[in-house]
């Protein structure tokens, strides 16, 4: 180090000691909590296997199994996913267009194999069911951070779990194409990972409670391995969808072609 970079070093540590301690110890708005949550690495080229369980109000279950790959481009974000089984299922395909430029929309697409047809989905389906599941087309995308007013409600834990407790109050176009009037987050302060989160639902007075009940530190990035997420109305349980993520595996090299409508309807 030459003697006027250290100059410089010892310069700047000089001066952020003579910084009131305050100024570290500030509490975040809700908006930079969520940038954080937004900046935070989730890893790119990644293949991972999914277990969709979906479960009615009487308990019965049905099983999917899905295969899913995703790709950065730049700072969008690109997904494509197949399902493996069962039968009734089998083939169809989701291909996900998530892009970082917030005036515009984000893409998707749904393969049907019985119909041999690929159904673009409009903005104004997205707070459809995602394949029967209580996660919506939305929940397939990033939310868009401009389109919100967040506000630090105040700070908790989860399972002992030091969190912010963030409310979110989305524009009118994300209201529209969410299906949410109002959404509560819960964010892990170590890693930033959203854990818990309680969504209003325009329709039906219902509620939509999501749960990350399993995190694995995979190749430096957490990544959430069980997601639930809860349809109710008032206290009664209408539906549930489980979600399992397994064999996750980052820097795959995958060939940007992969992500296409061609792809989608060729399959795996």
């Amino acid at each position: 180090m030459t003697r006027t970079a250290r100059s410089i070093v010892l310069l700047l540590a000089t001066s952020l000691c003579a910084l009131p301690i305050a100024t570290f110890a500030e509490t975040p708005t809700g908006r930079q909590i969520m940038e954080w949550v937004d900046e935070r690495d989730d890893g790119d080229n990644g293949v991972s296997d999914m277990k969709m369980i979906l479960i009615d109000k009487r308990g019965k279950e049905r099983i999917r199994e899905i295969r899913n790959f995703t790709k950065d481009k730049g700072e969008d974000n690109m997904s494509i996913m197949f399902f493996l089984s069962p039968a009734d299922v089998k083939n169809t395909g989701f291909l996900s267009y998530d892009y970082d430029d917030p005036e515009r929309d984000d893409d998707q697409w749904l393969y049907l194999p019985a119909l041999k047809k690929t159904k673009r989905i409009a903005g104004g389906d997205k707070s459809g069911s995602f394949m029967g599941s209580d996660f919506t087309y939305a929940d397939m995308s990033s939310r868009v951070l401009d389109h919100y007013e967040y506000t630090l409600l105040k700070e908790g834990e989860v399972n002992d779990t030091p969190v912010w407790i963030v409310e979110a109050i989305p524009n009118q176009k994300e209201i529209k194409e969410t299906g949410y009037t109002k959404s509560v987050l819960f964010v892990r302060k170590d890693n930033h990972v959203v854990i818990r989160a309680k969504n209003w639902v325009k329709k039906g007075k219902r509620n939509k409670y999501m749960d990350a009940t399993d995190l694995q530190l995979i190749d430096a990035i957490w990544v959430p391995t069980r997601l639930n997420m809860t349809t109710k109305k008032g206290s009664q349980t209408l539906h549930k969808t489980v979600i399992e993520i397994s064999n996750v595996k980052f820097d795959q090299g995958l060939d940007e072609q992969m992500f296409s409508i061609r792809r989608l309807e060729k399959g795996l």
